[in-house]
């Protein structure tokens, strides 16, 4: 069966739903698919808040879109795109208030006094009573970070969803693209497996769209829902002319909570919360005075490690951890606008947020790389491809994202994809060459079916267990910090993992909704994910953002001021690298401010001039 539309969005979650909105709007025929429905989409569990610079708080005074700016550059560690990073600070304050229209019920300002935790009072106006308030993130000079209580991305998900209902766009779930169509050019769709039955059916449509969020899950540990595979990343790589861009910046959040890796939300530490060491020694002031807990996730995350290693973990069946400590914030503050957190702390761990310590360490959070686009969302390699959110690096974050610029980039990019879209379908003919459309989906319908039948004639290689090797890869060599050795053994690991999955077979039946099927036809792909960012990790001599090098501790604005580009072709063991500088528009690089300050200046000889922040 094959299903014509307008534009196929592949991914339900936030950005998928915002682009899909913006293109529905402008009188296109839309179509979203989604491995769950999209009220489940992973951007629920996103809780802290979405960054826009509105001003309206006592903490927030002299806030604006330049601030908002300078902290997403020096955040990214000057990996980022400085042209879209402007766009974004613009656009995000207009993205905020639309969904306020819509119906997200934003936390507002409460005029009054009141006490930080570090006891310094603040006094909030009454005339900015009432309007969208904020929060405090790490590396950012001003409160900025608009929240729903701790649930803001249920908020907004379960909002634009109804915008989405409102506007008749057809949402297909429990389907999974395995294959997108193409003829090297240009995309004309994706073959799509149902996990209801196990059929294939293909769609076809002026206009793709890939949105299906991060690839945390090819880490085992991680604060990602297990739905979180890579697959729209890997079926780009697989097309063997979309490059995936800078995969080697992978963000570890500093609190997954011990044991399962849930994220318990920056919002703690915004909101006042310590870090504390098993002597209950708040420690994050000895590394870094000026910001403590608020440094960039990448920070703190590294002076977490170098704190356990130093011997000042707390020892647990799980591995040694630290505590989050939010006790001082009171039973009212935890139970309003931390309840989610206190939830995740009594259902999953047994213990009261209120009055015991949070055992957390640094755990794989998200994914500053994806498929490589450009500043209108459209995919490098091939005409009619576009992607958007966690799996596209259009490139607002560089190697580091601030805490809340996801939510806001799920919608500002939503919105900017989606008009580019609707003005692409509008301003240019694209008809479809319908006899070479349909030899196309018939060979890419083919060669599904054949890795189906390959599955099930019974290779000796278990999905799973496989699975688990790369997992052990990744975490053990692929982590925090990183080296050399490691790395260089991380990708021959999984160059023969890439080689035996070739081999896989089936324990079950293979037939109907069988999960092993899904899991085998996923494997290989997101195996090459974890090559190519091993690989880039490898070849990228340098410290930057959360790419942190032991072997090669500095910056290195010289040499490495640009954007790793990883395409693979078909049978290759590895991806092939090649590079692009990083744009700089406006901020020239320098000092974050915060973190380790060391730098190979841009204007070093290649000895290496070092620049000590």
């Amino acid at each position: 069966m094959t299903i014509y539309t307008d534009v196929l969005v592949i991914g339900a979650g936030l950005a998928g739903e915002r682009a899909a909105i913006e293109v529905a709007s402008r009188g296109f025929k839309v179509t979203i698919l989604s491995l769950v429905p999209p009220r489940r989409s992973h951007s629920t569990a996103a809780q802290g808040g979405m960054q826009a610079a509105l001003g309206n708080m006592t903490k927030s005074q002299g806030d604006s879109p330049d601030v908002h700016f300078e902290d997403t550059v020096k955040g990214s560690d000057w990996g980022c795109e400085q042209d879209v990073a402007r766009l974004f600070v613009t656009q995000a304050p207009v993205a905020v208030r639309q969904t306020s229209y819509w119906g997200v019920p934003w936390t507002r300002v409460v005029a009054g006094s009141r006490q930080l935790p570090d006891g310094e009072v603040i006094e909030e106006t009454q005339e900015k009573e009432g309007l969208i308030a904020a929060r405090n993130f790490g590396g950012t000079k001003k409160w900025r970070a608009c929240f729903a209580s701790d649930g803001t991305g249920h908020a907004l998900v379960y909002t634009l969803d109804n915008v989405v209902i409102q506007l008749g766009v057809e949402v297909h779930d429990r389907v999974e693209a395995v294959a997108l169509i193409h003829d090297g050019q240009r995309c004309y769709g994706a073959v799509v497996r149902d996990l209801r039955t196990g059929q294939l059916r293909t769609y076809v449509a002026q206009a793709t769209v890939v949105a299906t969020g991060g690839h945390g899950r090819i880490y085992g540990h991680s604060t990602n829902a297990v739905i979180n595979e890579g697959t729209g990343m890997a079926i780009a790589q697989d097309t063997g002319v979309v490059p995936l861009g800078n995969m080697e910046a992978v963000q570890f959040h500093p609190t997954g909570v011990v044991p399962g890796d849930i994220l318990v939300s920056e919002a703690c530490r915004g909101d006042g919360g310590y870090l504390l060491d098993k002597d209950e020694h708040r420690f994050m002031p000895d590394y870094e005075p000026e910001k403590k807990e608020l440094a960039s996730r990448d920070v703190v995350s590294r002076r977490m490690v170098q704190h356990i290693r130093k011997g000042f973990g707390v020892e647990s069946p799980y591995g040694p951890h630290l505590w989050l400590d939010i006790r001082h914030l009171g039973k009212k503050h935890i139970e309003t606008n931390l309840r989610e957190v206190a939830d995740i702390c009594r259902d999953f761990l047994g213990l009261d947020a209120v009055r015991q310590l949070i055992p957390v360490r640094p755990t794989q959070h998200y994914s500053m790389g994806g498929i490589r686009t450009d500043i209108n969302g459209r995919a490098y390699g091939l005409a009619g491809l576009y992607a958007v959110g966690e799996t596209a690096c259009w490139d607002l974050h560089g190697f580091n994202r601030l805490g809340g610029n996801s939510l806001a980039e799920t919608l500002v990019m939503g919105m900017v994809v989606g008009g580019r879209i609707a003005q692409d379908l509008e301003w240019l003919e694209m008809p479809f060459p319908q006899g070479v459309v349909t030899a196309l989906i018939q060979d890419a319908t083919r060669q599904v079916e054949e890795r189906v039948r390959h599955l099930m004639a019974g290779g000796p290689e278990y999905v799973y267990d496989l699975r688990n090797e790369m997992s052990h890869i990744l975490l053990e060599k692929v982590g925090v910090f990183r080296n050399e050795k490691d790395l260089t053994e991380a990708v021959e690991g999984l160059v023969k993992l890439h080689q035996r999955a070739s081999q896989l077979g089936l324990r079950s039946s293979g037939v109907g909704a069988n999960p092993e099927v899904a899991a085998a036809l996923r494997l290989p792909g997101m195996i090459r994910l974890a090559t190519t960012i091993a690989y880039g990790a490898l070849k990228r001599t340098e410290s930057r953002g959360s790419h942190s090098r032991e072997d090669y501790p500095y910056r290195d604005d010289a040499n490495w001021l640009k954007r790793t580009l990883a395409t693979w072709s078909p049978g290759a063991d590895l991806p092939s690298l090649s590079y692009e500088p990083v744009r700089i528009t406006e901020l020239p690089p320098g000092d974050r401010g915060y973190g380790e300050g060391k730098v190979v200046s841009a204007k070093a000889t290649t000895e290496g001039e070092r620049v000590h922040g």
